[in-house]
């Protein structure tokens, strides 16, 4: 019978926290609430020194590491230090004449000798790793599947295996397996942050039961966990901001287009399609059609990711459910859009790789030095837009709004959305731009309605 799992994936101060797998339904400790972009091991200290001395010492060095370190790979950081104490305590002993001090040093050279007897023998898994589902929301549940099979002609040995998930480690006892037989094991990922979450590689251990030796074979690529962010649905009154069937009439007039504005002469080269025989006829003079520019309606969406205009990282975790469900809405209406960060352009032509997007998110430190650069450096190469948005945390300041709006055209309608924890829902004018305080998710779409 499987054993059920739930991994912990929070990281730990000085590298990767090994963790023990707890019962499927255990309080989990820990979170997941930054992007994991690589899974992560037990770093080996001793390993990491020999690798280092080698770039010191020069070429030569480097050819002697790249032969040895297949061997010196299986010593753990813990055999490392057995070996190092055999090895003073016998020659001490030696130096000194004390027999003691001898058997002692022998003592941990034999158990690395004993040791060696586990590392042999040849392993014939096929391994996969499954999540069910890849995609959750924060909150729900994920269940990670690990299936082993033996496709080899006779009975494996008990062996152990390793999966990281995020920045911990679960480890699963692998009985025997028959010929052409399955092993299942089951994991929960804990989904209570935004994140994108590693499960893998499945990573089998040879070794003895203290710990002093480890060959390691690596049976299968990661896989990803995508933990997208709360989002909420728009009133269909708020969701009307960007819709708009004919485009938005600007002041620029044109000669061709929807909008009727006003007549004029006739002038060579002109369209005769437009010309307006009636009032032609009533002036004695060719009198042509003028329109009113119209533009096809384009959101862009403008969120920073400075963790100077935030109060704190939950405020930034709002901030970024808030744009996730603008932006979801406006994806499902089909209407174009554009959402920027400081340093990402998020994927916007279906809801699922947005919301992947979304997860990657994370607080940058002074990417731009004021928040009208960002939209400028962010914008300049994007469609012209009929509606901006701008997202940000409760540290940035109302004139900061008004200098980011300065970049668009006077035909753009311009919105900000404030992020404050806690706050009440409000809207305040700034110099003729409405800027919504929100403070909780629940709050935006009745916000955005009396916005409009």
């Amino acid at each position: 019978m499987s054993e059920t799992l739930e991994q912990r994936a929070a990281p730990a101060p000085d590298g990767p926290e090994q963790v023990r797998a707890a019962p499927i339904g255990a309080p989990v400790e820990g979170s997941a609430d930054e992007q994991l972009p690589t899974p992560t091991r037990r770093a080996n200290p001793f390993r990491r020194a020999l690798a280092g001395a080698t770039e010191v010492l020069g070429p030569w060095a480097r050819v002697v590491w790249a032969a040895a370190q297949p061997v010196v790979a299986v010593v753990s950081g813990l055999g490392w230090v057995v070996l190092g104490i055999g090895f003073l305590a016998t020659l001490a002993g030696f130096i000194l004449g004390w027999s003691e001090l001898v058997f002692l040093g022998f003592v941990p050279l034999a158990a690395i000798l004993v040791s060696i007897a586990f590392l042999f023998g040849r392993s014939t898994f096929r391994i996969s790793i499954h999540l069910n589902p890849s995609r959750v929301t924060v909150g729900e549940r994920a269940i990670g599947q690990v299936l082993i099979t033996n496709p080899g002609s006779r009975a494996t040995t008990p062996t152990r295996l390793e999966v990281p998930v995020g920045f911990g480690l679960a480890e699963f006892a692998l009985p025997a397996i028959p010929k052409d037989g399955e092993h299942e094991e089951l994991f929960a990922v804990p989904t209570n942050r935004r994140a994108v979450i590693p499960a893998g590689p499945a990573v089998s251990v040879r070794g003895d039961q203290l710990g002093l030796l480890r060959r390691e074979v690596r049976w299968t690529e990661p896989v990803e966990l995508f933990v997208h962010p709360e989002t909420t649905r728009l009133h269909p009154t708020a969701a009307g901001l960007i819709r708009d069937l004919e485009g938005l009439v600007t002041k620029t007039i044109t000669n061709n287009d929807i909008s009727f504005h006003a007549l004029r002469g006739y002038v060579a080269g002109d369209d005769r399609r437009y010309i307006h025989w009636k009032s032609s006829a009533k002036t004695g003079q060719l009198m042509v059609r003028q329109f009113e520019e119209t533009r096809r309606s384009q959101l862009t969406m403008v969120m920073t990711s400075d963790s100077r205009y935030y109060g704190d990282a939950d405020e930034f975790e709002l901030a970024v459910s808030l744009t996730a469900s603008i932006a979801t809405q406006v994806i499902i209406d089909q209407v174009p859009i554009s959402v920027v960060t400081d340093r990402l352009a998020l994927r916007t032509h279906t809801v699922t790789s947005f919301l992947d997007d979304t997860c990657r998110l994370q607080l940058a430190e002074g990417t731009f030095d004021t928040p009208r650069t960002f939209a400028r450096e962010t914008t300049k190469r994007l469609p012209a837009p009929s509606v901006v948005i701008i997202v940000a945390g409760s540290q940035l300041e109302a004139q900061e709004y008004r200098g980011i709006q300065r970049l668009f055209g006077p035909d753009v309608n311009v919105f900000g959305i404030r992020v404050e924890r806690g706050a009440r829902a409000s809207i305040k004018d700034v110099a003729g731009m409405n800027v919504m305080t929100v403070g909780a998710l629940s709050d935006l779409s009745k916000v955005m309605s009396r916005a409009l």
